[in-house]
């Protein structure tokens, strides 16, 4: 994986490179709103993550994710805070967020505990 410098040089990057859908998640989806797309936890793969801190900020402590959808032929940018604003529902999208793909590239502190 890459390591960029901010969460706006991630996104930039990942656009450059067909992650144009702007993802946002809703309850238990990950929505694509522009296309009308609902993913469930099944519809999508984390293809890459990205973790950033916000040194004096905590507002900027949050993870890009780069996702892929083969069912919808789609890929794009999921941007979601963790640590003090973390949603910290327990649906399957969240668990997946945290856990299914994510949590054997992480190390130590930075795993998400259930």
């Amino acid at each position: 994986m890459k390591n960029y410098e901010s969460l706006l040089d991630a996104t930039n990057d990942l656009f450059k490179r067909g992650y144009t859908a702007n993802l946002s998640l809703e309850g238990d989806t990950i929505d694509d709103k522009a296309q009308a797309i609902h993913m469930g936890a099944d519809d999508f793969i984390i293809d890459e993550f990205y973790r950033f801190e916000g040194a004096s900020n905590p507002d900027d402590m949050s993870i890009v994710y780069a996702v892929s959808s083969p069912k919808y032929k789609l890929k794009g940018v999921l941007v979601n805070a963790y640590g003090t604003y973390a949603d910290d529902s327990s649906s399957a999208i969240h668990a997946k967020l945290r856990h299914g793909q994510v949590s054997h590239n992480l190390h130590g502190e930075d795993r998400p505990h259930a």
